[in-house]
């Protein structure tokens, strides 16, 4: 905003005339109206004069803003992506540098400006694209030393596909630094690098690692949607996630151990007998195939150590869980109940 629409905005807001204010500096009110309109400036000494009479910073005065409100970037963006369909490109460049000069720590503003922009040379005919590279990996490093963490993750995600175009690897590589090492992205990009260098056998372990990963972190949360399913005695949602457990075991080659395990709890909490010995039997006769995944094609390149006391300590676990536990009471009298705890 500029400095005349400033005090225009905060003269109205004190609901004082332009005559009541050019009468309070000492000046006339046909300044004031200049002022307001754009065609001239304050002098620098009534600049503080300003400021106290409007009650404002100088720095609001001088429209100085380290930040932009979130719907105050989304306008700046909206209006440089319209720009985008009727002006050149260069044009387009131009004002959204200046519009940087006048936000130059708005880094937010800055990744956002820099990523449309690059964006928009790789999907139209731009002549001369190269000519902007310098500036715009410029703006993408800048946003990388922000203070905030989301803007170097944004910033970096975008500066890693700048480098991957032009084939800069090494730097490529270093944006990955500001991605967590527990982040998908992260080992996505890692598999881009491989495959882009050549290092196949490595992405492809790379992208087995977030597949067997990934699964454990679903098959997480779909066992917490599950129990609270449960606790709201909500049999038909509980259902969907025992399905979507045994789907995903499936998916990921897991094994009938995971396949089945999920539906245990339903079949105990209905009291339905023949349910519950299928489940259990077929969950201790899958135990010794636990980790087989470690032969499958999917994980093909990853390195298991699966213990055959691991299989074995399980399995006597669950049958200790099976024999005490009170939620499997109305089994045992049923003379199947002593065939399947031996």
């Amino acid at each position: 905003m500029q400095i005349g629409k400033v005090i225009r905005t905060y003269r109205k807001e004190k609901h004082m005339t332009q005559e009541e204010m050019a009468g309070r500096l000492g000046i006339t009110a046909s300044a004031v109206n200049k002022w307001e309109n754009g065609n001239s400036y304050p002098d620098i000494t009534l600049l503080a004069p300003i400021a106290r009479l409007l009650d404002i910073s100088l720095d609001t005065l001088l429209s100085f803003q380290e930040e932009l409100s979130g719907r105050e970037i989304g306008e700046i963006i909206y209006e440089m992506d319209t720009m985008m369909k009727v002006r050149p490109y260069e044009e387009v460049f131009q004002w959204a540098r200046e519009k940087l000069e006048q936000y130059p720590n708005c880094e937010e503003l800055i990744w956002q400006i820099a990523l449309v922009l690059d964006v928009q040379r790789t999907v139209k005919e731009i002549p001369e694209k190269e000519k902007y590279d310098e500036v715009l990996q410029s703006w993408y490093e800048r946003a990388l030393e922000s203070s905030e963490e989301i803007i170097r993750y944004r910033a970096a995600d975008a500066l890693f596909g700048f480098h991957m175009r032009k084939k800069q690897y090494d730097q490529a590589k270093g944006c990955l630094a500001y991605f967590s090492r527990q982040d998908p992205l992260r080992k996505i990009k890692q598999a881009q690098l491989y495959k882009a260098t050549g290092q196949r056998t490595e992405a492809y372990k790379a992208c087995e690692e977030l597949l067997f990963g990934s699964y454990q972190v679903i098959d997480g949360a779909l066992h917490m949607q599950y129990c609270l399913a449960f606790e709201d005695r909500d049999m038909e949602k509980a259902r969907l996630f025992a399905r979507k457990q045994e789907e995903l075991a499936k998916c990921f080659e897991w094994g009938k151990y995971y396949e089945v395990s999920p539906w245990l709890e339903l079949a105990v909490f209905e009291k339905d007998k023949e349910a519950a010995f299928e489940i259990m039997q077929k969950m201790l006769s899958s135990i010794t195939q636990i980790g087989s995944y470690s032969e499958n094609p999917l994980y093909e390149h990853m390195h298991f150590k699966v213990r055959e006391e691991f299989r074995g300590q399980m399995k006597e676990d669950l049958l200790n869980a099976f024999r005490k536990e009170v939620r499997f009471e109305f089994l045992r009298e049923d003379k199947r109940w002593e065939e399947l705890i031996r």
